[in-house]
């Protein structure tokens, strides 16, 4: 009397099943359905053929004695011509890989400093990627790429950093606001300095002006009138000026006068308006 039975399996696309017989290898199943002689043959295990991901964290320290954490990302897949390898090779694959990924990691952070480990970033994760990849190989499978995600240090190291980036941020800033403070006084002190300067000039060829037109003015007066000094047409040129000066001190309320012990006509006159003023009250 027989006791086998024939019952099915069924694989999913991207993966390759593992059928033994009475606890031996006996074939691989591919995508589908698939019959098995049972109790004889049973599917023993699964192999999956799409791009998997382990992620690895572990903590170490650099050349300059700061405690780092270290967050890996490891893509690999399973090569189809090498199923056997990768099911009977190794028992735990993820912990396997995570030894050989702190191995590397280890050996490449001891020889760094903190600043440099942040910077080498990539070289890591090359160095990373090429001794698992030489390694991983024997047993099946193909690493596509392995990416350092984060590289944090311990939370004292990192505030301290943080400080001293925000010192250099605000020294920077004090630097520039004194800068800006700088030039903003020099274009304004240059600003005055030409003011006063064509103010000066200003004044200049006003009083060149007037004396200009003073001398046009004694020139032509010798030329109509005869016989009259300088002197005479200064005084007459004051007293037209100083009857001006009246016209327009006249439309306030009140007038001044200063004393003076000039005798001459303009003198006169001044003295013959105060006592017009007296006469008036």
């Amino acid at each position: 009397m027989s006791l086998s039975c024939c019952c099915f399996t069924q694989i999913s696309t991207s993966e390759v099943g593992v059928i033994e017989r009475f606890g031996k290898y006996s074939r691989f199943a591919e995508a589908g359905c698939h019959p098995l002689l049972c109790p004889c043959e049973y599917l023993a295990g699964i192999v999956s053929l799409k791009v998997q991901e382990l992620k690895v964290e572990l903590e170490t320290k650099t050349k300059d004695n700061v405690f780092v954490t270290i967050h890996i990302s490891v893509q690999y897949v399973a090569v189809r011509d090498k199923v056997y390898q990768a099911y009977y090779s190794l028992t735990d694959l993820n912990q396997q890989m995570k030894s050989y990924v702190f191995d590397v990691v280890r050996a490449s952070l001891c020889n760094l400093t903190l600043d440099q480990s942040f910077e080498a970033k990539d070289e890591i994760s090359h160095e990373v990627k090429k001794h698992l990849a030489e390694v991983m190989d024997t047993y099946g499978y193909t690493i596509l790429n392995a990416l350092v995600t984060d590289l944090t240090p311990d939370d004292r190291v990192r505030n301290a950093m943080n400080e001293i980036n925000a010192s250099k941020r605000l020294k920077e800033a004090a630097y520039q606001r004194a800068e800006g403070e700088k030039v903003v006084k020099v274009k304004n002190a240059e600003a005055l300095s030409e003011s006063m300067y064509l103010q000066g000039v200003g004044v200049s060829k006003q009083r060149q002006a007037i004396m200009n037109g003073l001398q046009e003015s004694i020139v032509d007066f010798s030329k109509i009138v005869q016989g009259t000094s300088a002197k005479e047409i200064m005084d007459l040129l004051v007293l037209t000026q100083y009857f001006d000066t009246l016209q327009e001190m006249g439309q306030h309320s009140r007038m001044i006068f200063l004393a003076s012990d000039d005798n001459s006509s303009s003198g006169a006159i001044r003295q013959a308006f105060l006592e017009a003023e007296a006469a008036k009250k």
